[in-house]
């Protein structure tokens, strides 16, 4: 087990089951019942803005981005990311969380919403949300709700309710 043996590509539809098995396995049961869950089962992801490392043509770890609406604003909610234990602690979430962003930026894309450690995504230039800006659809700690602006001022726009933007009332 080396990062030499490590690749990251996009998210392809023969990843799913494996995807699905590294975030049973990090998340247990209790994922079904988190808010970034709830906005995520009201429609699909954004496949060409997710990702996976893979190593022995095995997929390690994953991260995807869905389309949010918050208000009238439009960004991506983060997550899941997951890292099988046996590859954690060695960047490869890191990496993972830096390919989406740089890809979700190419794509126009200005901001990316996550419920999750200040402390983990901080460095990758995540800040909580103000106070009283969105509203996810079941209770969040306020202190692990946060954005990351990739374009300057684009945190602004996102005003109100956090929902799958399938769902969004235009």
């Amino acid at each position: 087990m080396s990062l030499a043996d490590v690749a990251y590509a996009p998210e392809l539809p023969s990843h799913d089951a494996e995807i699905e098995e590294i975030n049973a396995e990090a998340f247990g049961p209790g994922r079904f019942t988190r808010a970034a869950y709830k906005i995520r089962e009201d429609g699909p992801h954004a496949r060409g803005l997710s990702f996976v490392a893979t190593a022995n043509g095995q997929v390690i770890a994953s991260v995807r981005l869905t389309p949010i609406a918050v208000g009238e604003g439009r960004a991506m909610l983060l997550g899941p990311l997951a890292v099988r234990p046996a590859w954690k602690n060695l960047g490869i979430g890191r990496k993972l969380l830096t390919i989406a962003a740089d890809a979700a930026r190419e794509k126009g894309v200005t901001a990316i919403v996550l419920v999750g450690d200040a402390p983990y995504y901080g460095p990758f230039g995540y800040e909580r949300v103000k106070a009283g800006t969105m509203t996810m659809p079941w209770p969040v700690d306020p202190a692990r709700l946060l954005v990351k602006e990739l374009a300057p001022g684009s945190a602004g726009a996102l005003l109100g309710p956090v929902v799958h933007a399938d769902r969004a009332v235009e």
